[in-house]
């Protein structure tokens, strides 16, 4: 078995250093089309205890993981469409740690991944009828400073296989 960073299994997003060429925005829009089925894949078959299993020590569970796709995804769909629609808007930062704590994190996880479905497909619609020019509109984020859709492109298709990653390696090491 090869050791990986737990917290970071495919490594880290490189957000300060990273540019994204127009000619890798097809691959990156796939990624996040792929994200829904590739979650599903990771979860498919796993008993309440493994759901209920962190993926690292003091970590979220699987269960965990799988809402805060959704929720995660959710607001850069609307960090997106925010860029799209009025002039480098200043976007609010959610707390993830404290969203993974609230009541729905309860739900079947079955919930969540048919949000996850639906809304990349919406997501990949309006990704796929994106300019050039638009991909270059931006948002203030209020950690990271003004943030190109471009690279928030790259981001979230960083962020999907992230978190499958979180779930798969954890098969690995528990041999599911």
């Amino acid at each position: 078995m090869r050791m990986t960073d737990l917290r970071f299994p495919i490594g880290k997003f490189p957000f300060h250093s990273i540019e994204v060429p127009e000619a890798d925005r097809p691959g990156l829009i796939r990624d996040i089309a792929d994200a829904p089925s590739k979650l599903r894949a990771a979860v498919q078959g796993l008993s309440a205890e493994q759901l209920e299993t962190p993926y690292r020590p003091e970590g979220w569970t699987v269960r965990q993981v799988v809402h805060h796709l959704p929720d995660s995804h959710c607001n850069a769909y609307i960090r997106f469409k925010l860029a799209l629609t009025e002039d480098d808007p200043k976007i609010s930062n959610y707390e993830a740690a404290e969203w993974a704590k609230l009541p729905d994190n309860a739900a079947p996880i079955e919930t969540s991944l048919q949000l996850l479905d639906a809304l990349h497909q919406r997501w990949v619609l309006l990704l796929r009828a994106l300019t050039n020019q638009q991909f270059e509109r931006t948002f203030q984020h209020p950690a990271l400073g003004t943030v190109p859709l471009a690279k928030s492109l790259a981001l979230y298709a960083w962020h999907g296989k992230h978190h499958v990653a979180h779930i798969t390696t954890l098969h690995e090491r528990m041999g599911w």
